[in-house]
Protein backbone atom coordinates (compact mmCIF):
# COMPACT_ATOMS: atom_id res chain seq x y z
CA UNK A 1 0.00 0.00 0.00
CA UNK A 2 1.55 3.02 -1.22
CA UNK A 3 1.55 6.13 1.48
CA UNK A 4 2.06 9.63 1.32
CA UNK A 5 3.73 11.86 3.66
CA UNK A 6 1.44 12.32 7.00
CA UNK A 7 0.76 15.54 8.33
CA UNK A 8 0.08 16.38 11.91
CA UNK A 9 -3.65 17.77 12.43
CA UNK A 10 -5.78 18.17 15.30
CA UNK A 11 -5.52 14.74 16.73
CA UNK A 12 -3.44 12.29 16.57
CA UNK A 13 -0.96 11.43 14.04
CA UNK A 14 -3.14 12.27 10.21
CA UNK A 15 -1.88 10.21 6.97
CA UNK A 16 -3.22 10.70 3.70
CA UNK A 17 -4.34 7.54 2.26
CA UNK A 18 -4.19 8.15 -1.58
CA UNK A 19 -5.45 4.76 -2.56
CA UNK A 20 -7.02 1.97 -0.42
CA UNK A 21 -4.72 -0.94 -0.37
CA UNK A 22 -5.71 -3.98 -2.59
CA UNK A 23 -4.61 -7.05 -0.80
CA UNK A 24 -5.26 -9.12 2.40
CA UNK A 25 -2.19 -8.82 4.67
CA UNK A 26 -3.13 -11.93 6.18
CA UNK A 27 -0.71 -12.69 8.84
CA UNK A 28 -0.95 -9.38 10.15
CA UNK A 29 -4.64 -9.63 9.88
CA UNK A 30 -4.49 -13.09 12.29
CA UNK A 31 -1.82 -11.11 14.22
CA UNK A 32 -3.83 -8.31 15.58
CA UNK A 33 -7.01 -10.68 16.10
CA UNK A 34 -4.63 -12.90 17.71
CA UNK A 35 -4.16 -9.69 20.09
CA UNK A 36 -7.81 -9.18 20.78
CA UNK A 37 -8.51 -12.59 21.83
CA UNK A 38 -5.32 -12.68 23.85
CA UNK A 39 -5.45 -9.75 25.85
CA UNK A 40 -9.91 -10.74 26.52
CA UNK A 41 -9.54 -14.32 27.23
CA UNK A 42 -5.89 -13.45 30.20
CA UNK A 43 -8.42 -10.66 31.74
CA UNK A 44 -11.19 -13.59 32.16
CA UNK A 45 -9.32 -16.65 32.95
CA UNK A 46 -7.38 -14.60 36.20
CA UNK A 47 -11.29 -13.88 37.17
CA UNK A 48 -12.25 -17.26 36.82
CA UNK A 49 -9.64 -18.34 38.48
CA UNK A 50 -9.01 -15.99 41.26
CA UNK A 51 -9.44 -18.52 43.76
CA UNK A 52 -6.64 -20.64 42.96
CA UNK A 53 -4.08 -17.49 42.42
CA UNK A 54 -5.33 -15.77 45.62
CA UNK A 55 -4.27 -19.09 47.29
CA UNK A 56 -1.11 -19.63 45.64
CA UNK A 57 0.37 -16.35 46.86
CA UNK A 58 -1.57 -16.46 50.49
CA UNK A 59 -3.89 -13.45 49.87
CA UNK A 60 -7.19 -12.84 51.57
CA UNK A 61 -10.48 -12.04 49.71
CA UNK A 62 -10.09 -8.37 49.82
CA UNK A 63 -6.53 -7.99 49.22
CA UNK A 64 -6.60 -10.86 46.67
CA UNK A 65 -9.65 -8.70 44.83
CA UNK A 66 -7.14 -6.05 43.40
CA UNK A 67 -5.12 -9.05 41.16
CA UNK A 68 -7.53 -8.65 38.47
CA UNK A 69 -8.04 -4.64 38.84
CA UNK A 70 -4.08 -4.44 38.71
CA UNK A 71 -4.24 -5.70 35.47
CA UNK A 72 -7.20 -3.73 33.35
CA UNK A 73 -6.96 -0.89 35.15
CA UNK A 74 -3.09 -1.06 33.37
CA UNK A 75 -4.51 -1.55 30.00
CA UNK A 76 -6.92 1.48 30.65
CA UNK A 77 -4.05 3.64 31.99
CA UNK A 78 -1.95 2.52 28.53
CA UNK A 79 -4.71 3.26 25.87
CA UNK A 80 -3.81 6.63 24.92
CA UNK A 81 0.07 5.87 24.60
CA UNK A 82 -0.71 2.49 22.89
CA UNK A 83 -2.67 4.45 20.01
CA UNK A 84 0.39 7.69 20.32
CA UNK A 85 3.30 4.87 19.59
CA UNK A 86 1.49 3.63 17.43
CA UNK A 87 1.29 6.91 14.85
CA UNK A 88 4.93 7.49 16.09
CA UNK A 89 6.84 4.01 15.90
CA UNK A 90 4.44 2.03 13.95
CA UNK A 91 2.29 -0.58 15.10
CA UNK A 92 4.15 -3.39 13.32
CA UNK A 93 7.63 -2.37 15.63
CA UNK A 94 5.52 -1.32 18.73
CA UNK A 95 3.28 -4.62 18.96
CA UNK A 96 6.26 -6.99 18.10
CA UNK A 97 7.63 -5.43 22.00
CA UNK A 98 4.16 -5.90 23.52
CA UNK A 99 3.96 -9.43 22.48
CA UNK A 100 7.74 -10.42 23.40
CA UNK A 101 7.41 -8.65 27.04
CA UNK A 102 3.58 -10.15 27.12
CA UNK A 103 4.90 -13.59 26.41
CA UNK A 104 7.94 -12.73 28.60
CA UNK A 105 5.38 -11.27 31.51
CA UNK A 106 3.02 -14.36 31.58
CA UNK A 107 6.09 -16.87 31.36
CA UNK A 108 7.15 -15.35 35.15
CA UNK A 109 4.12 -14.73 36.94
CA UNK A 110 3.39 -18.27 38.10
CA UNK A 111 6.41 -17.68 40.37
CA UNK A 112 5.66 -14.97 42.24
CA UNK A 113 5.61 -15.45 45.75
CA UNK A 114 3.73 -12.36 47.31
CA UNK A 115 0.79 -11.06 46.52
CA UNK A 116 2.66 -7.37 46.24
CA UNK A 117 5.00 -9.16 43.51
CA UNK A 118 1.92 -10.43 42.08
CA UNK A 119 0.35 -7.07 41.63
CA UNK A 120 3.33 -5.60 40.44
CA UNK A 121 3.72 -8.61 37.49
CA UNK A 122 0.14 -7.96 36.59
CA UNK A 123 0.14 -4.43 36.10
CA UNK A 124 3.38 -4.74 34.00
CA UNK A 125 1.26 -7.75 32.10
CA UNK A 126 -1.88 -5.47 31.63
CA UNK A 127 0.68 -2.48 30.47
CA UNK A 128 2.26 -5.05 27.67
CA UNK A 129 -1.35 -6.04 26.82
CA UNK A 130 -3.30 -2.68 26.61
CA UNK A 131 -1.27 -2.41 23.26
CA UNK A 132 -3.34 -4.75 21.75
CA UNK A 133 -6.82 -3.91 21.22
CA UNK A 134 -6.40 0.06 20.74
CA UNK A 135 -4.37 -0.78 17.44
CA UNK A 136 -6.57 -3.81 15.86
CA UNK A 137 -9.34 -1.45 14.81
CA UNK A 138 -7.04 0.99 13.28
CA UNK A 139 -4.98 -1.57 11.33
CA UNK A 140 -7.78 -3.71 9.93
CA UNK A 141 -9.38 -0.26 8.24
CA UNK A 142 -5.74 0.85 7.29
CA UNK A 143 -4.78 -2.25 5.42
CA UNK A 144 -7.49 -4.03 4.22
CA UNK A 145 -9.43 -3.44 1.15
CA UNK A 146 -12.83 -1.53 1.97
CA UNK A 147 -14.65 -4.85 0.85
CA UNK A 148 -13.47 -6.94 3.50
CA UNK A 149 -13.97 -4.16 6.12
CA UNK A 150 -17.03 -6.57 7.03
CA UNK A 151 -15.55 -9.47 7.32
CA UNK A 152 -12.65 -7.91 9.58
CA UNK A 153 -14.92 -6.03 12.10
CA UNK A 154 -17.20 -9.33 12.34
CA UNK A 155 -14.00 -11.33 13.05
CA UNK A 156 -13.34 -8.80 15.57
CA UNK A 157 -16.70 -8.68 17.19
CA UNK A 158 -15.76 -12.59 17.38
CA UNK A 159 -12.57 -12.46 19.10
CA UNK A 160 -14.11 -10.60 22.00
CA UNK A 161 -17.14 -12.86 22.52
CA UNK A 162 -15.43 -16.38 21.97
CA UNK A 163 -12.48 -15.24 24.70
CA UNK A 164 -14.91 -14.51 27.09
CA UNK A 165 -16.98 -17.70 26.59
CA UNK A 166 -14.21 -20.35 26.71
CA UNK A 167 -12.40 -18.91 29.77
CA UNK A 168 -14.49 -20.65 32.29
CA UNK A 169 -13.50 -24.22 30.19
CA UNK A 170 -10.36 -23.69 30.16
CA UNK A 171 -9.45 -21.76 33.46
CA UNK A 172 -11.57 -25.00 35.28
CA UNK A 173 -9.49 -27.88 32.59
CA UNK A 174 -6.03 -26.32 33.14
CA UNK A 175 -6.91 -27.31 37.18
CA UNK A 176 -8.65 -30.21 37.02
CA UNK A 177 -5.92 -31.37 34.92
CA UNK A 178 -2.71 -29.54 35.43
CA UNK A 179 -2.31 -26.31 37.33
CA UNK A 180 -3.46 -22.78 37.85
CA UNK A 181 -0.20 -21.46 36.93
CA UNK A 182 -1.21 -22.56 32.88
CA UNK A 183 -3.66 -19.83 32.80
CA UNK A 184 -0.92 -18.00 32.44
CA UNK A 185 1.56 -19.87 30.96
CA UNK A 186 -1.17 -20.06 27.68
CA UNK A 187 -0.46 -16.80 26.81
CA UNK A 188 3.18 -17.62 26.04
CA UNK A 189 2.78 -19.71 22.96
CA UNK A 190 0.29 -17.84 22.22
CA UNK A 191 2.06 -14.08 22.07
CA UNK A 192 4.88 -15.73 20.20
CA UNK A 193 2.72 -16.66 17.71
CA UNK A 194 1.43 -13.24 17.72
CA UNK A 195 5.26 -11.65 17.32
CA UNK A 196 6.08 -14.04 14.27
CA UNK A 197 2.97 -13.24 12.30
CA UNK A 198 3.42 -9.07 13.58
CA UNK A 199 7.02 -9.57 12.14
CA UNK A 200 5.93 -11.40 8.65
CA UNK A 201 2.96 -9.66 7.55
CA UNK A 202 3.42 -6.26 8.36
CA UNK A 203 5.37 -4.31 5.80
CA UNK A 204 7.77 -1.89 7.62
CA UNK A 205 6.74 2.04 6.48
CA UNK A 206 8.97 4.74 7.15
CA UNK A 207 7.36 7.63 9.67
CA UNK A 208 7.80 10.54 7.97
CA UNK A 209 6.36 12.99 10.17
CA UNK A 210 6.45 12.20 13.97
CA UNK A 211 3.20 13.53 16.31
CA UNK A 212 4.32 15.73 19.26
CA UNK A 213 4.72 14.12 22.36
CA UNK A 214 2.04 15.64 25.21
CA UNK A 215 3.54 13.73 28.29
CA UNK A 216 0.83 16.19 30.12
CA UNK A 217 -1.89 14.40 28.28
CA UNK A 218 -0.62 11.13 28.06
CA UNK A 219 -0.48 10.42 31.63
CA UNK A 220 -3.66 12.55 32.75
CA UNK A 221 -5.45 10.81 30.10
CA UNK A 222 -4.35 7.55 31.25
CA UNK A 223 -4.22 7.75 34.60
CA UNK A 224 -7.52 9.12 34.75
CA UNK A 225 -9.18 6.67 33.17
CA UNK A 226 -7.68 3.83 35.46
CA UNK A 227 -8.47 5.29 38.91
CA UNK A 228 -12.03 5.80 37.67
CA UNK A 229 -11.92 2.05 36.54
CA UNK A 230 -10.68 1.01 39.77
CA UNK A 231 -13.30 2.62 41.88
CA UNK A 232 -15.74 0.34 39.82
CA UNK A 233 -14.05 -2.84 39.87
CA UNK A 234 -13.74 -2.47 43.47
CA UNK A 235 -17.00 -0.17 44.60
CA UNK A 236 -19.18 -3.55 44.96
CA UNK A 237 -16.58 -5.04 47.94
CA UNK A 238 -16.14 -1.46 49.48
CA UNK A 239 -19.45 -0.60 49.43
CA UNK A 240 -19.43 2.18 47.15
CA UNK A 241 -19.54 5.52 48.48
CA UNK A 242 -19.33 4.15 52.14
CA UNK A 243 -15.80 3.86 51.50
CA UNK A 244 -13.52 6.83 51.65
CA UNK A 245 -10.81 4.99 49.07
CA UNK A 246 -13.69 5.06 46.70
CA UNK A 247 -14.18 8.28 47.17
CA UNK A 248 -10.66 9.26 46.42
CA UNK A 249 -10.11 7.23 43.23
CA UNK A 250 -13.45 8.54 41.58
CA UNK A 251 -12.73 12.11 43.04
CA UNK A 252 -8.86 11.70 42.04
CA UNK A 253 -9.82 10.54 38.50
CA UNK A 254 -12.54 12.53 37.56
CA UNK A 255 -10.39 15.75 38.50
CA UNK A 256 -7.34 14.60 36.55
CA UNK A 257 -9.58 13.16 33.74
CA UNK A 258 -11.04 16.88 33.74
CA UNK A 259 -7.46 18.27 33.15
CA UNK A 260 -6.92 16.39 30.72
CA UNK A 261 -9.91 17.35 28.47
CA UNK A 262 -8.70 20.76 29.14
CA UNK A 263 -5.69 20.66 27.95
CA UNK A 264 -6.63 18.23 24.89
CA UNK A 265 -8.68 21.30 24.46
CA UNK A 266 -6.13 24.11 24.28
CA UNK A 267 -3.44 21.92 23.09
CA UNK A 268 -2.27 22.66 19.44
CA UNK A 269 -1.72 19.03 18.63
CA UNK A 270 -4.08 17.02 20.98
CA UNK A 271 -4.08 13.07 21.43
CA UNK A 272 -7.32 12.93 20.77
CA UNK A 273 -9.53 14.79 18.06
CA UNK A 274 -12.19 15.86 20.12
CA UNK A 275 -14.55 16.85 17.55
CA UNK A 276 -14.58 13.31 16.39
CA UNK A 277 -14.66 12.01 19.63
CA UNK A 278 -17.94 13.59 20.57
CA UNK A 279 -19.31 14.74 17.72
CA UNK A 280 -22.40 12.69 16.18
CA UNK A 281 -22.83 9.68 15.89
CA UNK A 282 -19.80 8.29 17.96
CA UNK A 283 -20.65 9.09 21.28
CA UNK A 284 -24.28 7.02 20.61
CA UNK A 285 -22.54 4.05 18.85
CA UNK A 286 -20.33 4.19 21.68
CA UNK A 287 -23.12 4.04 24.21
CA UNK A 288 -24.40 1.36 22.30
CA UNK A 289 -21.37 -0.63 22.73
CA UNK A 290 -21.06 0.04 26.08
CA UNK A 291 -24.72 -1.45 27.43
CA UNK A 292 -23.59 -4.24 24.65
CA UNK A 293 -20.42 -5.06 26.77
CA UNK A 294 -22.87 -4.70 29.60
CA UNK A 295 -25.32 -7.28 29.05
CA UNK A 296 -22.47 -9.86 27.44
CA UNK A 297 -20.30 -9.62 30.57
CA UNK A 298 -23.48 -9.13 32.51
CA UNK A 299 -24.33 -12.69 30.92
CA UNK A 300 -21.15 -14.09 31.77
CA UNK A 301 -21.76 -13.45 35.29
CA UNK A 302 -25.10 -14.38 36.25
CA UNK A 303 -25.09 -17.65 34.63
CA UNK A 304 -22.12 -18.69 36.54
CA UNK A 305 -23.57 -16.89 40.03
CA UNK A 306 -26.82 -19.36 39.61
CA UNK A 307 -25.45 -22.78 38.37
CA UNK A 308 -22.34 -21.90 41.57
CA UNK A 309 -24.84 -21.08 43.85
CA UNK A 310 -27.90 -22.38 43.45
CA UNK A 311 -26.83 -25.73 41.54
CA UNK A 312 -23.45 -26.11 43.29
CA UNK A 313 -21.31 -26.60 39.52
CA UNK A 314 -17.78 -26.23 39.82
CA UNK A 315 -15.87 -23.66 37.13
CA UNK A 316 -15.60 -26.38 34.30
CA UNK A 317 -19.14 -27.35 34.99
CA UNK A 318 -20.22 -23.53 34.53
CA UNK A 319 -17.72 -23.51 31.60
CA UNK A 320 -19.18 -26.56 29.68
CA UNK A 321 -22.61 -24.39 29.46
CA UNK A 322 -20.56 -21.13 28.65
CA UNK A 323 -18.52 -23.23 25.82
CA UNK A 324 -21.84 -23.98 24.14
CA UNK A 325 -22.85 -20.56 23.43
CA UNK A 326 -19.30 -19.42 22.26
CA UNK A 327 -19.55 -22.83 19.89
CA UNK A 328 -22.41 -21.29 17.39
CA UNK A 329 -20.83 -17.49 17.23
CA UNK A 330 -18.13 -19.34 14.64
CA UNK A 331 -20.78 -19.91 12.04
CA UNK A 332 -22.54 -17.05 13.25
CA UNK A 333 -19.69 -14.42 12.39
CA UNK A 334 -19.62 -15.06 8.37
CA UNK A 335 -23.58 -14.84 8.34
CA UNK A 336 -23.02 -11.12 10.31
CA UNK A 337 -20.37 -10.40 7.76
CA UNK A 338 -22.46 -11.46 4.80
CA UNK A 339 -25.42 -9.32 6.52
CA UNK A 340 -22.84 -6.07 6.64
CA UNK A 341 -21.82 -6.75 3.41
CA UNK A 342 -25.69 -7.03 1.75
CA UNK A 343 -27.97 -4.79 3.98
CA UNK A 344 -27.93 -1.52 6.50
CA UNK A 345 -25.40 -1.86 9.13
CA UNK A 346 -28.55 -0.67 11.82
CA UNK A 347 -30.56 -3.49 10.27
CA UNK A 348 -28.06 -5.90 11.66
CA UNK A 349 -27.51 -4.81 14.70
CA UNK A 350 -31.21 -3.96 15.56
CA UNK A 351 -31.97 -7.67 14.64
CA UNK A 352 -28.93 -8.75 17.59
CA UNK A 353 -30.56 -6.58 20.23
CA UNK A 354 -33.77 -7.77 19.62
CA UNK A 355 -32.59 -10.93 20.12
CA UNK A 356 -30.17 -10.37 23.07
CA UNK A 357 -33.90 -8.44 24.85
CA UNK A 358 -35.50 -12.10 23.70
CA UNK A 359 -33.07 -14.53 25.04
CA UNK A 360 -32.87 -12.32 28.32
CA UNK A 361 -36.83 -12.38 28.90
CA UNK A 362 -36.79 -16.13 28.55
CA UNK A 363 -34.51 -16.70 31.54
CA UNK A 364 -36.36 -13.79 33.27
CA UNK A 365 -39.63 -15.56 33.09
CA UNK A 366 -38.79 -19.27 33.22
CA UNK A 367 -35.85 -19.93 35.56
CA UNK A 368 -36.15 -22.05 38.68
CA UNK A 369 -34.20 -23.49 41.15
CA UNK A 370 -34.30 -27.03 39.21
CA UNK A 371 -32.74 -25.57 35.89
CA UNK A 372 -29.20 -26.92 34.88
CA UNK A 373 -27.28 -26.43 32.41
CA UNK A 374 -29.09 -27.59 29.44
CA UNK A 375 -31.80 -25.20 30.40
CA UNK A 376 -30.11 -22.43 29.72
CA UNK A 377 -28.59 -23.49 26.20
CA UNK A 378 -31.80 -22.00 23.70
CA UNK A 379 -32.14 -18.38 25.27
CA UNK A 380 -28.06 -18.37 25.47
CA UNK A 381 -27.77 -19.59 21.74
CA UNK A 382 -29.90 -16.84 20.77
CA UNK A 383 -27.93 -14.11 22.77
CA UNK A 384 -25.00 -15.53 21.53
CA UNK A 385 -26.39 -14.93 17.42
CA UNK A 386 -28.11 -11.36 18.68
CA UNK A 387 -24.23 -10.46 20.41
CA UNK A 388 -22.84 -11.21 17.47
CA UNK A 389 -24.85 -9.24 14.92
CA UNK A 390 -25.35 -6.32 17.18
CA UNK A 391 -21.94 -6.01 18.00
CA UNK A 392 -20.48 -6.43 14.45
CA UNK A 393 -23.34 -3.76 13.06
CA UNK A 394 -22.56 -0.96 15.68
CA UNK A 395 -19.11 -1.38 15.00
CA UNK A 396 -19.23 -1.48 11.39
CA UNK A 397 -21.77 1.69 11.14
CA UNK A 398 -18.83 3.41 13.17
CA UNK A 399 -16.00 2.60 10.83
CA UNK A 400 -18.52 3.33 7.95
CA UNK A 401 -18.50 7.53 9.16
CA UNK A 402 -14.85 7.20 9.57
CA UNK A 403 -12.33 8.82 7.61
CA UNK A 404 -9.22 6.43 7.57
CA UNK A 405 -6.80 9.06 9.09
CA UNK A 406 -8.94 8.99 12.44
CA UNK A 407 -8.74 5.49 13.02
CA UNK A 408 -6.40 5.71 15.48
CA UNK A 409 -8.43 8.01 17.74
CA UNK A 410 -11.60 5.74 17.10
CA UNK A 411 -9.49 2.69 18.48
CA UNK A 412 -8.87 4.65 21.66
CA UNK A 413 -12.60 5.20 22.20
CA UNK A 414 -13.63 1.76 21.40
CA UNK A 415 -10.33 -0.09 23.46
CA UNK A 416 -12.10 3.09 26.36
CA UNK A 417 -15.98 2.17 25.37
CA UNK A 418 -15.17 -1.93 25.99
CA UNK A 419 -13.32 -1.88 29.36
CA UNK A 420 -15.68 0.67 31.16
CA UNK A 421 -19.07 -0.49 29.34
CA UNK A 422 -18.07 -3.50 30.63
CA UNK A 423 -17.01 -2.34 33.85
CA UNK A 424 -19.61 -0.05 35.06
CA UNK A 425 -22.24 -3.06 33.77
CA UNK A 426 -20.86 -5.72 35.27
CA UNK A 427 -20.34 -3.69 38.88
CA UNK A 428 -23.94 -2.88 38.51
CA UNK A 429 -25.19 -5.98 37.78
CA UNK A 430 -23.21 -7.65 40.60
CA UNK A 431 -24.38 -4.82 42.68
CA UNK A 432 -28.41 -4.70 41.72
CA UNK A 433 -28.16 -8.73 41.97
CA UNK A 434 -26.66 -8.67 45.67
CA UNK A 435 -29.51 -6.34 46.91
CA UNK A 436 -32.43 -7.93 45.06
CA UNK A 437 -31.09 -11.18 46.64
CA UNK A 438 -31.15 -9.69 50.20
CA UNK A 439 -34.45 -8.64 49.67
CA UNK A 440 -35.78 -11.48 47.90
CA UNK A 441 -34.60 -13.65 51.43
CA UNK A 442 -35.62 -11.21 53.29
CA UNK A 443 -39.65 -11.14 51.63
CA UNK A 444 -39.17 -15.17 51.93
CA UNK A 445 -37.77 -15.14 55.53
CA UNK A 446 -41.15 -13.19 56.67
CA UNK A 447 -43.16 -16.41 55.86
CA UNK A 448 -40.38 -18.87 57.60
CA UNK A 449 -41.20 -18.08 61.49
CA UNK A 450 -40.07 -20.70 63.94
CA UNK A 451 -43.38 -22.29 65.81
CA UNK A 452 -45.60 -21.88 62.94
CA UNK A 453 -46.87 -25.95 61.51
CA UNK A 454 -45.55 -25.46 58.22
CA UNK A 455 -42.21 -24.73 59.06
CA UNK A 456 -41.42 -27.53 61.76
CA UNK A 457 -43.48 -30.25 59.61
CA UNK A 458 -41.21 -28.97 56.45
CA UNK A 459 -37.82 -29.42 59.12
CA UNK A 460 -38.40 -32.40 60.01
CA UNK A 461 -38.80 -34.10 56.37
CA UNK A 462 -36.30 -32.19 55.61
CA UNK A 463 -34.42 -33.94 58.28
CA UNK A 464 -35.63 -37.56 57.94
CA UNK A 465 -34.68 -37.30 54.13
CA UNK A 466 -30.96 -36.23 55.00
CA UNK A 467 -30.24 -39.24 57.47
CA UNK A 468 -32.93 -42.33 57.32
CA UNK A 469 -31.87 -42.90 61.24
CA UNK A 470 -33.93 -42.35 63.91
CA UNK A 471 -31.71 -38.95 65.34
CA UNK A 472 -34.34 -36.53 66.37
CA UNK A 473 -32.23 -33.57 68.20
CA UNK A 474 -29.83 -34.29 64.86
CA UNK A 475 -32.52 -34.00 62.34
CA UNK A 476 -33.22 -30.80 63.38
CA UNK A 477 -30.48 -28.94 62.67
CA UNK A 478 -30.01 -30.49 59.34
CA UNK A 479 -33.45 -29.56 58.69
CA UNK A 480 -32.45 -26.38 59.43
CA UNK A 481 -29.44 -26.01 57.43
CA UNK A 482 -31.60 -27.38 54.15
CA UNK A 483 -34.15 -24.89 54.57
CA UNK A 484 -31.70 -22.34 55.10
CA UNK A 485 -30.34 -23.61 51.46
CA UNK A 486 -33.52 -23.86 49.99
CA UNK A 487 -33.98 -20.15 50.68
CA UNK A 488 -30.96 -18.73 49.93
CA UNK A 489 -31.35 -20.67 46.35
CA UNK A 490 -34.55 -19.35 46.03
CA UNK A 491 -33.45 -15.64 46.74
CA UNK A 492 -30.32 -16.17 43.69
CA UNK A 493 -33.06 -17.30 41.69
CA UNK A 494 -35.43 -14.60 41.81
CA UNK A 495 -32.13 -12.25 41.79
CA UNK A 496 -31.07 -13.42 38.50
CA UNK A 497 -34.23 -13.03 36.81
CA UNK A 498 -35.00 -9.57 38.25
CA UNK A 499 -31.29 -8.96 36.76
CA UNK A 500 -32.28 -10.64 33.21
CA UNK A 501 -34.97 -8.18 33.19
CA UNK A 502 -33.09 -5.53 33.32
CA UNK A 503 -30.21 -6.28 30.48
CA UNK A 504 -33.70 -6.81 28.23
CA UNK A 505 -34.39 -3.15 29.13
CA UNK A 506 -31.23 -2.09 28.43
CA UNK A 507 -30.61 -4.23 25.27
CA UNK A 508 -33.94 -2.54 24.54
CA UNK A 509 -32.28 1.29 24.87
CA UNK A 510 -29.53 0.02 22.97
CA UNK A 511 -31.76 -0.76 19.87
CA UNK A 512 -33.64 2.57 20.30
CA UNK A 513 -29.93 4.99 20.21
CA UNK A 514 -29.30 2.32 17.04
CA UNK A 515 -32.66 3.52 15.37
CA UNK A 516 -32.69 6.78 15.68
CA UNK A 517 -29.58 7.43 13.65
CA UNK A 518 -29.11 8.80 10.24
CA UNK A 519 -27.71 6.40 7.48
CA UNK A 520 -24.18 6.16 7.10
CA UNK A 521 -22.83 7.91 4.17
CA UNK A 522 -22.00 6.33 1.04
CA UNK A 523 -18.24 5.42 1.25
CA UNK A 524 -15.55 2.35 0.00
CA UNK A 525 -17.02 -0.01 2.47
CA UNK A 526 -20.80 1.17 1.36
CA UNK A 527 -22.89 -1.98 1.41
CA UNK A 528 -25.17 -0.62 -1.32
CA UNK A 529 -22.05 0.89 -2.92
CA UNK A 530 -20.01 -2.29 -3.25
CA UNK A 531 -23.58 -4.40 -4.21
CA UNK A 532 -23.86 -2.03 -7.21
CA UNK A 533 -20.37 -1.84 -8.26
CA UNK A 534 -18.91 -5.24 -8.09
CA UNK A 535 -21.63 -7.65 -7.56
CA UNK A 536 -22.51 -10.19 -5.08
CA UNK A 537 -19.74 -11.75 -4.40
CA UNK A 538 -17.52 -10.32 -1.74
Amino acid sequence: MSVSAPVVRSGLLTPTLPSPPTSIPWLGVVAVLLGTFISTLNGRLSTFGLADIRGAVSSGFDEGAWITTAQTAAQMFVALIAVWMGAAYGPRRVLIWATLAFAVISLIIPYSTSLSMLLTMQCLSGLASGFFIPLTLPFLVLNMPPRYWAFGVAIYALNLELSLNISASLEGWYVDHHSWRWIFWQNVPLALAMSLCLRQGIAIKPILVKPPLDLFGLVTGGAGLALIYAALDQGNRLDWLNSGLEWGLLGAGALILVAFLVNEARSAHPLLNLTVAFGSPIPSLLLAISFLRLTILSTSYLIPLYLGSVRGYRALDVGDTLLWIAIPQLAFCPLAALMLRRSDARLVSCIGFIFISVGCLMVAYNLTPLWGSRQFLPSQLLQALGQSFALSGVVFFAVLHLRPQYALTFGAMVQTARLFGGEIGLAFVATLARVREQVASNLIGLHVQIGDAQVVERLRSYGAATKPVADPAGAAGRGALVLESAVRAAATTQAVMDCFVVLAFFSAVALLFVVSRKPAPEGPASPMLLFRTQGPKP
